[in-house]
């Protein structure tokens, strides 16, 4: 069995951040020398890492260590990716339930979509990805709805860095009919994927939450042999309802407090 990366030093950060954490007023570089069994110089050169990114602050009288606001805006977000699973898992349920297909919940996460959470139908046959799996940004329908959550210009500007992928015979390759579907998304409010990213494969997406919030989006997944085009049709209505119930709910829960 292989053995995983060893990072040392992000090993004693951590452990330095957890010590920091753990002493509410604040601790200087002696005392966690002295706690961790780590080299002063060593602590001091990790600190200063940390507090230039703002992940600790010393105070300038004490010069002893708390936790920066780096790690609270850090904290806030990966607290707001577990509060929309939980919101929005119930809503899933019910598009499965509705639609039968496979319902994935995702976020932009630089230029690949990342899949938070997914309900399946209990079928022997269905559509499926590991939570945490990557996608790229132009793979299908959730990609377009990320894009169209963006404003033209720097839509542009992905798509010129990035290039189009052919990933079948039916994806668009070509910028400006891209262009033009993205601006369909804007319009229509979804995106759909028929066979775009894999073949046999049609899929709908819409957005949940755009500027100002990490994007998201969520979208149904199935078997073209299932999904004639008035399946898709009522899929498309079925998806953008429970996106636009999800953002409601979301927009209803009170903001995180310091």
């Amino acid at each position: 069995m292989a053995k995983g990366y060893y990072a040392p030093s992000v090993i004693k950060a951590f452990e330095i951040l957890k010590l920091i954490a753990s002493i509410k007023e604040g601790i200087g570089i002696s005392e966690i020398a002295r706690e961790l069994g780590i080299a002063k110089s060593t602590v001091h050169g990790m600190t200063s890492a940390l507090e230039e990114v703002g992940a600790v602050g010393r105070d300038p009288l004490t010069k002893r260590y708390t936790l920066g606001f780096t790690l609270f805006e850090l904290g806030k977000t990966a607290y707001s990716q577990i509060e929309l699973k939980d919101l929005a898992r119930p809503f899933m349920e019910e598009l499965m339930e509705r639609t039968q297909t496979s319902v994935f919940l995702g976020l932009l996460n630089s230029d690949h979509v990342t899949i938070l959470e997914i309900v399946e139908p209990r079928t022997e046959l269905k559509i499926t990805s590991p939570i945490g799996t990557t996608i790229p940004l132009f793979a299908g329908a959730a990609g377009k709805v990320f894009l169209a959550m963006m404003d033209e210009n720097q839509a542009l500007r992905v798509i010129g860095s990035k290039g189009l992928t052919r990933y079948t015979e039916n994806s668009i390759t070509d910028v400006d009919r891209y262009i033009e579907e993205i601006g369909s998304v804007k319009a229509k409010g979804f995106a759909t994927d028929d066979e775009e990213y894999i073949l046999g494969v049609r899929a709908v997406a819409a957005p949940i939450l755009g500027v100002g919030h990490a994007m998201s989006a969520i979208w149904a997944v199935g078997f073209k042999t299932s999904l004639d085009e008035d399946k898709m049709k009522a899929l498309a209505a079925f998806t953008k309802e429970t996106a636009e119930a999800i953002r409601r709910k979301v927009e209803r829960q009170p903001p995180i407090l310091a």
